[in-house]
């Protein structure tokens, strides 16, 4: 009897090395995520000690943080982000989608176009003869579609679509001339009659006695 031994390879669970030297260490602040300063690496692809740590002392130093306060990136390889960019573009395409398909209706869109020009609530609601609680509650659907949380933040979101832009001012127009109004003359209603003065003149036994 011929006994047939089969081996299986056993698989490796360590990766393969990356053949791509660094070339950059960047020098990120942890809480902030800044970068601050970076080092090239040397010929091997390592990080040359001595001046990475006179540069993060002198870093330290000036800005008054401890080196604990600093983490140390570096490029990832192509292996690891492969796609990544593919996929990122895909879903912004998609967001973009659904962010310009947000629909209001008549009188949602009369309420924000008000608030693009800067009305108060109360200013809205009497141009469109509307009472300022609806108005309120016109402004709260808004902020849920658009996805804010203030009017600020609504009027940035939906100065992004062209059929949102606030209106640009309109030119001033120029001065009217000013005529004089030739003034008009009163009429005396009633005429009066002429008065005489007299001189000399005496009562008498209630009538009145003119010199001769």
């Amino acid at each position: 009897m011929k006994i047939v031994r089969r081996t299986q390879s056993i698989p490796s669970f360590v990766a393969p090395q990356s053949s791509k030297l660094h070339q950059t260490f960047l020098f990120c602040e942890k809480q902030s995520g800044a970068t601050h300063f970076q080092v090239s690496a040397d010929s091997n692809g390592n990080l040359p000690m001595e001046q990475a740590a006179c540069l993060l002392a002198m870093h330290c130093m000036v800005r008054g943080q401890s080196p604990d306060d600093y983490m140390i990136m570096v490029e990832a390889d192509n292996s690891h982000t492969e796609g990544l960019l593919e996929k990122a573009h895909k879903l912004l395409e998609a967001g973009q989608a659904v962010k310009s398909e947000i629909k209001v209706t008549r009188r949602e869109e009369e309420v924000l176009r008000g608030i693009l020009r800067g009305f108060a609530n109360k200013e809205i609601a009497s141009n469109l003869n509307l009472s300022e609680r609806t108005v309120k509650f016109h402004v709260s659907s808004l902020l849920s579609k658009f996805r804010v949380r203030g009017r600020m933040e609504l009027v940035r979101e939906a100065s992004r679509f062209a059929n949102w832009a606030p209106p640009k001012p309109l030119a001033p127009a120029p001065p009217r001339e000013l005529h004089p109004v030739p003034a008009r003359t009163s009429r005396i209603a009633a005429a009066q009659s002429p008065v005489f003065a007299v001189a000399n003149a005496k009562v008498a036994g209630g009538k009145l006695q003119l010199p001769m």
